[in-house]
C-alpha cells in the first residue's frame, strides 16, 4: 500500500484508516513532554511527532491531554493518528520506556551545566526526547535519568526558544540517524 500524505484540510476531516496505520513506519523515537501546558505546545509536538512518525508520544505529569480543542486545532487532528500514552510523571515514562527498550537513549533537551550542544552527541536510535515545562524546563529527577542533556545555542538576548521549536531543532538532528539507516526513506 502506498503511502498516505494529507493536507491538513484533509487530516481536519479524515478518520485515520487501520491500514494507514498498519503501513507506517514508525521510527523508534518516544517524545516525552514533562509538564508542558500550553496546549498550542502540545497539539504541535502532534503534528511534529507525526512529521518524524515517532513510535510514541508520552504526555507526562500536568500535560494536558486530547480530547482538548485547542490540542485538536494545533495537531490539525494529528492527535488522532499519533500512538500517544499518559504517565503520571516522566519519570514513570522513562521507565516504562526502558522496561519495553532495554538499550533507549535518553536525551534531555535543556540548559544545564551538565549539557553539551546538540550537533554533538552521535545520536542512536532507540531514543527517547525530554522536552520540559515552558517556565521551569525539564525537572531535575528527568535529568538526573537522561543519558546525554542537550541544548540549543543562544546569540541574541532571550535565553531559550519555545519547547516545539527547540524539540523539532534536536528531533531533526536525530533524524540524520534515520538516513543513515535508509537512505531511501524520503
Amino acid at each position: 500500500m502506498p503511502m498516505v500524505r494529507l493536507n491538513a484540510r484533509q487530516l481536519r476531516t479524515t478518520e485515520p484508516p487501520d491500514e494507514a496505520h498498519r503501513s507506517l513506519r514508525r521510527q523508534p523515537v518516544h517524545i516525552v513532554l514533562d509538564n508542558v501546558l500550553d496546549t498550542y505546545n502540545i497539539g504541535s509536538v502532534f503534528r511534529l511527532a507525526d512529521a518524524v512518525a515517532a513510535e510514541k508520544l508520552w504526555l507526562c505529569g500536568e500535560t494536558p491531554a486530547p480530547p482538548n480543542t485547542r490540542i485538536r486545532k494545533a495537531s490539525v487532528n494529528t492527535w488522532k493518528w499519533i500512538p500517544w500514552e499518559q504517565a503520571p510523571s516522566a519519570v514513570d515514562a522513562i521507565n516504562q520506556i526502558k522496561s519495553r527498550h532495554s538499550r533507549i537513549s535518553v536525551v534531555a533537551v535543556e540548559q544545564d551545566r551538565r549539557s553539551i550542544p546538540y550537533r554533538m552527541p552521535a545520536y542512536k536510535l532507540p531514543v527517547a526526547v525530554v522536552v520540559g515545562n515552558e517556565t521551569f524546563g525539564v525537572s531535575k529527577p528527568v535529568l538526573d535519568l537522561a543519558d546525554i542533556i542537550v541544548e540549543l545555542p543562544m546569540w541574541g538576548i532571550n535565553n531559550s526558544l519555545n519547547v516545539m521549536v527547540s524539540l523539532g531543532i534536536v528531533l531533526y538532528e536525530i533524524t540524520k540517524v534515520f538516513d543513515k539507516r535508509n537512505p531511501d526513506s524520503r
